[in-house]
Protein backbone atom coordinates (compact mmCIF):
# COMPACT_ATOMS: atom_id res chain seq x y z
CA UNK A 1 0.00 0.00 0.00
CA UNK A 2 1.40 3.09 -0.92
CA UNK A 3 1.46 6.06 1.93
CA UNK A 4 -1.35 8.12 2.34
CA UNK A 5 -1.02 12.06 2.18
CA UNK A 6 -2.94 13.59 5.15
CA UNK A 7 -5.76 15.02 2.97
CA UNK A 8 -6.80 11.69 1.98
CA UNK A 9 -6.39 10.08 5.22
CA UNK A 10 -8.77 12.99 6.62
CA UNK A 11 -11.00 12.03 3.92
CA UNK A 12 -10.94 8.27 4.84
CA UNK A 13 -11.74 9.13 8.49
CA UNK A 14 -14.78 11.44 7.26
CA UNK A 15 -15.87 8.33 5.19
CA UNK A 16 -15.68 5.65 7.59
CA UNK A 17 -17.38 8.13 10.05
CA UNK A 18 -20.05 8.58 7.33
CA UNK A 19 -20.20 4.15 7.40
CA UNK A 20 -20.97 4.30 10.94
CA UNK A 21 -23.30 6.54 11.14
CA UNK A 22 -25.26 4.66 8.13
CA UNK A 23 -24.66 1.24 9.88
CA UNK A 24 -26.00 2.50 12.84
CA UNK A 25 -29.11 4.16 11.42
CA UNK A 26 -29.92 1.23 9.73
CA UNK A 27 -30.15 -1.43 12.41
CA UNK A 28 -31.81 0.95 14.69
CA UNK A 29 -34.54 1.51 12.03
CA UNK A 30 -34.22 -2.50 11.62
CA UNK A 31 -34.95 -3.40 14.91
CA UNK A 32 -37.88 -0.58 15.11
CA UNK A 33 -39.36 -2.47 12.05
CA UNK A 34 -42.72 -3.94 12.44
CA UNK A 35 -42.91 -5.37 8.83
CA UNK A 36 -40.91 -7.64 8.08
CA UNK A 37 -39.75 -6.35 4.37
CA UNK A 38 -38.67 -3.43 5.45
CA UNK A 39 -37.08 -4.86 8.51
CA UNK A 40 -35.50 -7.36 6.10
CA UNK A 41 -34.15 -4.63 3.43
CA UNK A 42 -32.49 -2.03 6.42
CA UNK A 43 -30.72 -4.94 7.73
CA UNK A 44 -29.09 -5.74 4.07
CA UNK A 45 -28.40 -1.68 4.07
CA UNK A 46 -26.73 -2.05 7.00
CA UNK A 47 -24.72 -4.99 6.10
CA UNK A 48 -23.64 -3.31 2.69
CA UNK A 49 -22.31 -0.22 4.59
CA UNK A 50 -20.59 -2.30 7.16
CA UNK A 51 -19.24 -3.93 3.73
CA UNK A 52 -18.14 -0.62 2.41
CA UNK A 53 -16.74 0.28 6.55
CA UNK A 54 -14.62 -2.80 6.25
CA UNK A 55 -13.12 -2.11 2.48
CA UNK A 56 -12.50 1.09 3.61
CA UNK A 57 -10.34 0.12 6.92
CA UNK A 58 -8.61 -2.27 4.62
CA UNK A 59 -6.60 0.93 3.49
CA UNK A 60 -5.34 1.69 6.98
CA UNK A 61 -4.25 -2.00 7.27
Amino acid sequence: MANLTTKELSALEDLLSMEQLLIKKYKMVASMATDQEIKTKCDQIANKHQEHFNRLMSHLN
